[in-house]
């Protein structure tokens, strides 16, 4: 591998990156993070979930915040869908694609709000997830890739990354929104 090609996947991360950073994405994130931290004031909890590097954002927006993320602080009640014995026996008893839509149907609560992270905005469990959350009287958040997919018009907010050939640009982007939610929390209850 070159330095050229090295060096090309800086660029093309900041490319997308300087795509994304537009007052309409800072908005959503700022409704998003408001809603979030309605829903901790009241006595509620956050919910993650997604898929492969997805869960993994999931677990890391949710254990930031019942955590720690840069300083210390109370924990706050935010949970990923992503405990194996859960999503093994649910996948095996009813199929993957409800492993978090019986996980909502569950621990879900009115008030609470549903993170869901979908690269492509088309993973079956997720809009299962979406579709659980509203019964319950959720907000749901997503965030997504693409051109947004199925989840783009069933979430009552949808952030989406721009438009590139892989997931991990994407991720990428998930990533930055998911540690500006945390901060944004942490602000708007008065932690930092």
């Amino acid at each position: 591998m070159s330095i050229s090609s090295i060096a090309s996947h800086f660029q093309e991360a900041e490319s997308v990156l300087n795509q994304f950073q537009t007052e309409e994405n800072y908005t959503k994130i700022e409704q998003a993070i408001d809603w979030m931290a309605q829903a901790i004031q009241g006595g509620g909890k956050i919910i993650s979930c997604g898929n492969g590097g997805s869960m993994c954002d999931a677990m890391h927006f949710a254990e930031e915040l019942s955590g720690r993320y840069r300083n210390n602080r109370k924990a706050l009640a935010a949970i990923s869908i992503s405990d194996p014995s859960h999503l093994s026996c649910v996948a095996n008893d009813y199929g993957y694609e409800f492993v978090f839509s019986r996980f909502i149907e569950g621990l879900g609560n009115s008030g609470d709000v549903l993170l869901g992270i979908s690269t492509s905005g088309n993973s079956t469990n997720v809009i299962h997830a979406v579709a659980a959350a509203k019964e319950k009287g959720m907000k749901t958040i997503i965030l997504s890739g693409k051109d947004g997919g199925q989840l783009a018009s069933l979430a009552d907010l949808e952030i989406r990354a721009p438009h590139s050939a892989y997931a991990d640009r994407a991720q990428e982007i998930h990533i930055k929104v998911i540690h500006a939610f945390i901060d944004g929390i942490e602000r708007k209850l008065g932690l930092q």
